[in-house]
Parts: structure tokens; C-alpha cells; sequence
């Protein structure tokens, strides 16, 4: 990356953004607006359209007209294909610019939001472009005088709230599968990461998707939220965020027209090291850069260390060396290791838990204070608590920020029981050389990604969604697109 670049990018003065809304750039029906304050140094950066529920029901009222006069679901599979490449190659031809404005929004250090942002998004919407002509329908085992047809249509409107930490990665997840099935989308991106996301989705309109199709609408969850989760037009809700934010949205689902409901929620994700283990220092990093790359703000990220007790010191002053060697500072800095906490809320709760911890009995290894305060940013550095034990804080809470809390185990059982011991089940992982552990350790971790050796990084291909309270459905994958198609079937008397 040409740092000379980065810096011209970021100097660039912002224009307000306000909402899309039938293919046309309009501002909040009343006026208002929301401050945009970037995590790198606590200033405002620019002002979004602060939305009212009238915005809001006028974006799914678009999205709603656009599915029912077929502009898009009645285009052929091969020209939905088209559009979604054109979007694609835009979202390429744009990378460094989108980076550069998603970090200013939300702190991500540029190596990782370069590749997890808009290169990860440009992946995703070509994949399922290029999948979405080859999802056939089936015909049904019937007897000779019955024809069975099963059909897969298009749900109608979708509702989609995408998170701070990854808003174009995950925003694309949603995106991309129910655009290439043919469906109309309503955004919500959320208040403190909304910029490149409404950047990216102007580029579809770019690239030739019809007005209407794809609409976004910023400000509070509060207001514009709950008017997504309450409308009747809305046939289907995905979001990945919190827990309490899901279970609202589940009785907004209820209140209404019980539309169905997908969550990708918290997780407490467990990454366990044996003793035998391949390669200690290789596990010490990657299980550093597993919690506390982007701050530790990454839905998978391995925030319980479960370590075998006969090496628990030795690969703990491992990671602690890990951790310590990662450079935190300045997210558009190219040798920057670890960006910027998203807000200044963020920070406060993450420093709590790390109190909380020491109460309970852990001890601080390295870190657990606020750092860079001088820059007015908001840092904080890499956190290592030992001594914590099963039912601890910080072993049950998802922090969402660096702190790692590391707990000894005896036994193999022990350690998929202490795997097992929260609500969550997103992601895990199993350090071991023993072929036969490790498969019994992808069986026994409820969870609905387990990685052997390695941390992260499952691409496209396949599926990521939790069990337990890490909620339900898959992004990425086939699978996905699961979520945005009604079956119907045809039974015919010949």
C-alpha cells in the first residue's frame, strides 16, 4: 500500500452524507443530522442524515414498489448477473478510497480493512453473481400421472442492519445473496460505521441496479431500527450486532407481520492449545492477532484462551511477547498492527471488564489500560488476564474489544466442557498434532466454526453462523442464499 495515497485520501474534506432512497441521494424528512466523530483522534469528520421513521417507511414503500413491478426479480437470471459484476469490478476500482473512508469512520487498521473491507465485499458480490444461475429448482419423485415442481423465488423486501466493525464485509453477506435472488433491500447501517457502506452502495447504483432495489437509511436503531423491524412490508430481517438488539428484533418480528428473522450475534469463542500443539510460537501469534487484530472488535475472535496447564505459563508469556510487539497507533498508518476502539463508549465498557476481571480474582499479564490518550483517539492496549476461571465475567461476557482471558485445563473432556460452558457458540479452534483430538474436538465444541492449527480466515466457501445464543441461519457459502428464497410447489395432474 503507498502511504502517500492513504494520506491524500484522508486529508479529502467530506461531504454530509444523507440516506438513498429510491435511487436518490435525500436528507433526513425533518432535517436532522448525526455527527460523525472518527475513533482516530475523537474529531468530527462530517455529518449523516439523522433518520425518521418517515424516512424509513418511505425507503421500504421503495424497496416494496421495486419488487412488486419486477424491475429487478423479473430481469433474467444472466442480466442480475451483469449488474452485480459491474458492482463488483466498482468496488475494486475503489478499494483504497473505500478503505481509507471506512477507517476514518470506525479505526481499523488499513492492512486489515484493505482486504476484510471492500476486497472482502467485491468477492462476495461476484461469487454470488456467479452463483446465482446455477440455483436450480427440483423436480419432485411423483407418480407418472403427477408433475412435482419445486420453485425458488425471491422473498420480496429485505431488512438488513449491519454493524460497526466490519460494515462492508458483512454488509456484503447480506447483500449479496438477496440481490442475486432477486429481492429489494432496505440498509441500516450502524450509527458509528455508516460511511463507506452508503459509499458502496451508491457505486450499485452505478453499476446499473435499478432505483428502488437497494435503499439505505442512516441514524438511530432506536427510531429507524424499530421502524424496519415493525413494518409489515418487510418479509425478511437479517442483522449481526448484539444480543439484546436481537431478541428486539425478534419481538418486533412478533408485534408485526412475523416476518422471519436471521441473527448473527455474540461470541465468547474458545481457542485451545494442547501441549502438543505443532508449533507453540506459531499458536503464541496467531492467537495474539486472533483477539486483538481490529481491537478486538471481530465477531469470531478467540477471547478465551484455554491452555493445557503443563505449558500455560511458557505460551502465555508467549502470546504476552505476541501482543506486546504489536503496534498500536494511527489506523492509517501502513505499520500499524492494532487500530483504533470504535467509540469512546466502546473503550469505557472494555476498560470495565478488565476491572471487573481483576475483581474476580485475574490478573492483568500485559495491558488493560487506555493508551494514545494524548492523539484524543481512542486506543487501548492488547490485554492478557490470567486466572480466569470458568464462571468469571470475563470467560461468560462478550467483551468486544482486546482483553483475552486465559483459563488452564487438565484434560481433554475438561477442555470441550470448559468450551461449552457459555451461551455463545460462533467460533472456536484446536491447537493439536494428535489427528484423532482433533477431530473430537470439531465434534464435541458446540460451535459453528471450529478451526484446527490455524485461526480465521475461512473465505467465501463456506458457511459462518452460530449455535445457542450466537444466534441462527449462515452467512457466506450456498447456504446463505437459503435465507432469501420461498420454496413453492407446483403440483400438477397430467
Amino acid at each position: 500500500m503507498d502511504q502517500t495515497k492513504i494520506d491524500v485520501l484522508r486529508a479529502q474534506p467530506l461531504s454530509a452524507f444523507t440516506h438513498l432512497i429510491d435511487g436518490k441521494q435525500v436528507p433526513a424528512s425533518d432535517g436532522g443530522t448525526m455527527d460523525v466523530i472518527s475513533p482516530i483522534d475523537g474529531q468530527v469528520i462530517t455529518t449523516m442524515a439523522a433518520g425518521t421513521a418517515a424516512d424509513m417507511e418511505a425507503a421500504i414503500a421503495s424497496a416494496r414498489a421495486a419488487y412488486e413491478d419486477g424491475r429487478w426479480a423479473g430481469q433474467p437470471p444472466a442480466a442480475r448477473k451483469k449488474v452485480l459484476l459491474k458492482w463488483a469490478d466498482l468496488i475494486e476500482a475503489n478499494a483504497l478510497e473505500l478503505a481509507v473512508l471506512g477507517v476514518r469512520d470506525n479505526g481499523t487498521e488499513i492492512g486489515m480493512a484493505i482486504k476484510a473491507e471492500p476486497g472482502s465485499a467485491a468477492a462476495t458480490i461476484r461469487y454470488y453473481a456467479e452463483a446465482l444461475d446455477k440455483i436450480y429448482g427440483e423436480i419432485a419423485p411423483t407418480p407418472g400421472d403427477i408433475l412435482g415442481l419445486v420453485h425458488k423465488e425471491p422473498v420480496g423486501v429485505v431488512g438488513a442492519i449491519i454493524p460497526w466493525n466490519f460494515p462492508m464485509m458483512i454488509g456484503a453477506w447480506k447483500l449479496g445473496p438477496a440481490l442475486a435472488m432477486g429481492n429489494s433491500v432496505v440498509l441500516k447501517p450502524a450509527e458509528t460505521a455508516s460511511l463507506s457502506l452508503m459509499r458502496m452502495a451508491e457505486l450499485a447504483l452505478e453499476a446499473g441496479l435499478p432505483p428502488g432495489v437497494l435503499n439505505a437509511v442512516t441514524g438511530e436503531g432506536r427510531v429507524v431500527g424499530e421502524t424496519l423491524g415493525l413494518s409489515m412490508d418487510v418479509d425478511v430481517l437479517v442483522f449481526t450486532g448484539s444480543g439484546g438488539t436481537g431478541r428486539r428484533l425478534m419481538e418486533y418480528s412478533a408485534r408485526s407481520n412475523m416476518k422471519r428473522v436471521y441473527l448473527e450475534l455474540g461470541g465468547k469463542s474458545p481457542n485451545i492449545v494442547f501441549a502438543d500443539a505443532p508449533n507453540l510460537d506459531e499458536a503464541a501469534k496467531v492467537a495474539a492477532s486472533g483477539i486483538f487484530r481490529n481491537s478486538g472488535q471481530v465477531c469470531v475472535a478467540g477471547s478465551r484462551l484455554l491452555v493445557e496447564a503443563a505449558i500455560h505459563d511458557e505460551f502465555v508469556a508467549k502470546v504476552a511477547r505476541a501482543a506486546e510487539a504489536m503496534r498500536v497507533g494511527d489506523p492509517l498508518k501502513v505499520d500499524t498492527h492494532v487500530g483504533a476502539v470504535n467509540s469512546e463508549e466502546q473503550l469505557k465498557a472494555n476498560l470495565g471488564f478488565v476491572e471487573i476481571a481483576k475483581t474476580e480474582g485475574g490478573e492483568v499479564v500485559t495491558g488493560g489500560d487506555r493508551i494514545l490518550q494524548d492523539t484524543g483517539g481512542y486506543y487501548m492496549a492488547p490485554t492478557i488476564v490470567t486466572g480466569v476461571t470458568r464462571d468469571a465475567t470475563l470467560a461468560q461476557k462478550e467483551v468486544f474489544g482486546p482483553v483475552l482471558g486465559v483459563t488452564p485445563f487438565e484434560t481433554e473432556g475438561e477442555a470441550i466442557a470448559l468450551a461449552n460452558s457459555t451461551v455463545y457458540g460462533l467460533a472456536g479452534a484446536a491447537w493439536t498434532s494428535n489427528l484423532g483430538r482433533a477431530h473430537r474436538m470439531v465434534r464435541g465444541v458446540r460451535t459453528g466454526v471450529m478451526h484446527v492449527n490455524t485461526y480465521g480466515g475461512a473465505d467465501g466457501t463456506v458457511p459462518l453462523g452460530g449455535v445457542g445464543q450466537s444466534g441462527n441461519g449462515a452467512d457466506k457459502s450456498l447456504h446463505a442464499i437459503e435465507k432469501y428464497v420461498n420454496l413453492k410447489t407446483a403440483w400438477i395432474k397430467l
